[in-house]
């Protein structure tokens, strides 16, 4: 009988033919329909992120320059959604507004119900610390930190005690296989190891939203393809909200949704198949 660590292939739109742990591999493979959203309520999906008429311009006001332009759309609890665009398209402006790191001219953000008032840069750090978590194309690693101290960072800022720090991150390190890494600097891990532990980081505070920045943008295909997998894994297993950012089509692909943006506007959004 094959154990819980065994390989299997599995063919990831494009990435082919890498070997990714049986139980990863199973829950990829899964339709969408099936995967745990987690946040029901009263049998209807609940609504977990919401963009209103938002518009974002740079420079003087008398010649602004517009990057997005009245966007809305909503996003459900559960959801793995793809925001994908060209470079200059304004997806990583967009990701910078959804993840309340900049503030939008016009328009309205609403996360996990909450609206954002974005005049107060107390709360909405506030915010930004409880409800949503960031995995980022060169992971951000602190290099003087073992695994397990880098995933604890976030519990450090909400001023959680050590052993409970240390106890929560090693439990959100065993949930991404890295177990065994915990004592390990970022330069004893490879590249796929490092965006495991990010994301370890990104989940252990138990956030609503996760943002992926171009999560497999530094790493070669096949570790790609694990990443994916894993990703989609996690959305499944623990129920989080994913709002990947990518170029990339095939990536895009493999998740539930995808939001096309072009020139500061949103082109088209697209259910899976």
């Amino acid at each position: 009988m094959k154990g819980r660590h065994d390989v299997g292939q599995i063919d990831l739109g494009g990435y082919s033919k890498s070997k990714i742990p049986v139980h990863i591999l199973l829950s990829s493979l899964r339709l969408a329909t099936d995967r745990a959203r987690g946040d029901r309520c009263g049998g209807a999906w609940r609504l977990m992120l919401k963009l209103l008429n938002v518009d974002k311009h740079y420079g003087p006001p008398e010649r602004p320059v517009p990057v997005l332009r009245n966007v809305s759309f909503t996003v459900q609890a559960g959801d793995f959604c793809a925001i994908l665009g060209p470079s200059g398209s304004g997806k990583s402006t967009l990701m910078n507004i959804i993840g309340l790191l900049d503030r939008p001219t016009t328009g309205e953000v609403v996360v996990d119900g909450e609206t954002v008032d974005f005049s107060t840069p107390e709360i909405t750090a506030g915010l930004r610390n409880r409800l949503i978590g960031f995995v980022f194309q060169a992971f951000h690693l602190l290099p003087r930190l073992t695994a397990w101290e880098n995933v604890a960072l976030p519990l450090l800022y909400r001023r959680v005690a050590r052993p409970r720090r240390r106890e929560m991150a090693l439990a959100m390190l065993d949930q991404v296989g890295l177990a065994d890494r915990a004592d390990h600097r970022p330069s004893e891990l490879s590249g796929g190891q490092k965006q495991r532990v990010a994301l370890a980081r990104a989940l252990v505070g138990g956030p609503k939203v996760v943002l992926a920045d171009e999560p497999t943008g530094s790493l070669d295909s096949v570790t790609a393809g694990e990443v994916m997998a894993l990703l989609r894994d996690l959305n499944r297993r623990l129920g989080v909200t994913i709002v990947m950012v990518t170029h990339d089509r095939d990536l895009a692909g493999l998740c539930d949704r995808r939001i096309e943006v072009l020139d500061g506007r949103i082109l088209r959004d697209t259910a899976a198949a």
